[in-house]
């Protein structure tokens, strides 16, 4: 996967770091080119070889995780999974397509090994309106004015990027404990992926809530002064 340069993520990426007392907030958001660098093609061939299968075999997602905040917890944010009864069919992924985002998440974390992330630990959501009202909602209830001071340049960047409603958008919601999103001192995240699938990109979008205590541990040094 090939990093995109962006200014306007760039500029993004140092607004997006707010400072809310208790709580530090990192947002990243990087683009990508699907086509395969270095020693991915190596990778893909052995993904493709487990138990015979093809890139174009579909593999099970989970429900999509409904990011909310917790009464009485101040900037506390929990998940509940989201279950629809009337359609109990999950989401599927191309072996394809759920590389991409593997190979994304290897991109964006090159201190991680994200190989051995398997279908369940993503899902599928159900719209970009959900997605944007999640993200909005969450970011100006932990954030307030900071959040709501840069969501334009936000949105607008990623249209300009991606083509927001030619995208599939999906969540990564890992289970392990050997990822960034478990480390000391997180306190949430959410991680999105906007594929547009014509346009043979996708665009990542981290966040963390972190402990303020625990932010001297980061890999990449942060900005916390507003302009």
């Amino acid at each position: 996967m090939k990093l995109l340069e962006s200014p306007e993520f760039e500029a993004l990426n140092t607004a997006l770091c707010l400072d809310c007392g208790d709580t530090k907030m990192i947002g990243r958001i990087e683009a990508y080119s699907c086509k395969m660098i270095g020693n991915e093609k190596q990778m893909y061939k052995k993904f493709n070889s487990e138990n015979g299968a093809s890139p174009n075999d579909l593999q099970a997602l989970s429900p999509p995780q409904q990011l909310g905040i917790s009464p009485g917890h101040g900037n506390s944010i929990s998940r509940s999974i989201s279950t629809d009864e009337e359609n109990p069919l999950c989401d599927t992924i191309s072996r394809k397509t759920l590389f991409y985002l593997i190979a994304t998440l290897n991109a964006s974390f090159p201190d991680y090994d994200f190989s051995s992330a398997r279908s369940h630990e993503f899902s599928r959501e159900p719209s970009l309106e959900w997605v944007m009202n999640s993200i909005d909602s969450n970011l100006s209830t932990a954030a307030g004015e900071l959040y709501r001071s840069v969501r334009s340049k936000l949105w607008s960047a990623l249209e300009s990027m991606i083509q927001l409603l030619n995208c599939e958008i999906y969540s990564y919601n890992p289970d392990l404990m050997s990822d960034p999103f478990c480390e000391d001192g997180t306190l949430w995240s959410f991680n999105y992926f906007f594929y547009n699938k014509k346009l043979k990109r996708i665009v990542f979008f981290t966040y963390r809530a972190m402990n303020p205590m625990h932010t001297s541990d980061l890999d990449y040094s942060i900005d916390f002064a507003m302009d």
